[in-house]
């Protein structure tokens, strides 16, 4: 799996390429990360699990393409407000796993301040 610096640094060469950043804030960046995700979000509306499974199997480029967008965001995001997302995500599980200690959480969907 390739990390997240290599990943961003093909994001940004892309972005760069085109000239693109002079139209990336934070606010439209953002905007965009939510489309995406919105767009990722239909493959699985209004379907039954059985559906979806069925969708998975016929759409999954299309799904795989949605969360490349996503990631893409993501990325681009992370770089431009300096957020080293590596660490980032480290510290969100130490966050969590105070939040949803195991002998709690555990096979719950209870959120932390229902536990």
């Amino acid at each position: 799996m390739a990390d997240i610096k290599k990943l961003a640094s093909a994001v940004l060469k892309f972005r760069d390429e085109r000239n693109w950043k002079q139209f990336h804030n934070p606010k439209d960046v953002s905007i965009s990360l939510a489309l995406e995700a919105a767009e990722l979000l239909e493959h699985f509306q209004w379907k039954t699990p059985a559906e979806i499974a069925a969708h998975i199997k016929t759409e999954k480029e299309a799904i795989s393409d949605e969360l490349a967008d996503v990631l893409y965001w993501v990325l681009v995001l992370g770089h431009d407000l300096k957020i080293d997302l590596a660490a980032a995500l480290k510290q969100k599980l130490v966050k969590n796993a105070v939040k949803y200690p195991v002998s709690k959480s555990r096979g719950r969907i209870t959120k932390y301040n229902k536990l």
